[in-house]
């Protein structure tokens, strides 16, 4: 008997980690199917008229494709809108500015992207949402696993380091807040900055050990 060779998931099988307090839910299909070859990730937008797609640019090249799963977003490519009720794909070239607001309640926009002619590299922002999602949903220790195993993946980036001191904060141990952020500024000055203009550490300003 072999292996099995495939994965199935229903959209209602996937975790639902909480992005912000919008209640906009990530919901990680990749990481749920264990796909290598492209990302692909899903959005949950719980009420209408909230954000579904975050507004930004793929300046690396990348192409990402957009299908409504449910309920119905208006996107924002370049200058134009769209509305999109289920069942619609939405395709954004690289440089494309693009985003998209739910417009009923429950929308769900699943997310397709790679590079041409590169082979595909997990990114790391996936392990620290789901760091982030976790302790959303009241499971610090297992939000801080998550974290720790982002930062052994990639133990010489900054931003792992930096993410792990903002869980640190929200969570209150300032110990561990210190820790992480001493390092991050070590493996590179701006972290400093970010620190500084950072909501997270807001309760920190005024001690002597944060950064100035």
């Amino acid at each position: 008997m072999s292996e099995k060779a495939y994965e199935v998931a229903h959209i209602d099988d996937l975790d639902r980690f909480p992005v912000d307090n919008e209640e906009l839910l990530w919901r990680p299909v990749r990481r749920k199917l264990g796909i290598t070859a492209f990302g692909t990730n899903a959005y949950t937008a719980e009420k209408g008229h909230e954000r579904v797609v975050e507004e930004h640019y793929e300046r690396d090249g990348a192409e990402e494709l957009y299908f409504v799963a449910t309920g119905r977003a208006r996107f924002t490519l370049g200058d134009e809108e769209i509305d999109a009720p289920a069942g619609t794909f939405v395709y954004a070239e690289p440089e494309t500015k693009r985003g998209a607001i739910a417009a009923e309640p429950k929308t769900t926009v699943v997310a397709f992207g790679a590079k041409p002619g590169v082979p595909h590299e997990i990114s790391g922002w996936e392990e620290m949402f789901v760091a982030f999602g976790h302790l959303h949903n009241g499971h610090e220790d297992e939000g801080r696993k998550a974290m720790a195993a982002a930062i052994a993946a990639r133990p010489d980036e900054w931003q792992g380091h930096f993410n792990a001191a903002c869980f640190e904060s929200l969570t209150g141990n300032r110990d561990a807040t210190f820790e992480h952020l001493r390092r991050a500024i070590e493996l590179d000055p701006k972290a400093a900055e970010f620190a500084q203009n950072d909501s997270d550490f807001d309760w920190l300003h005024d001690d002597p050990e944060f950064p100035a």
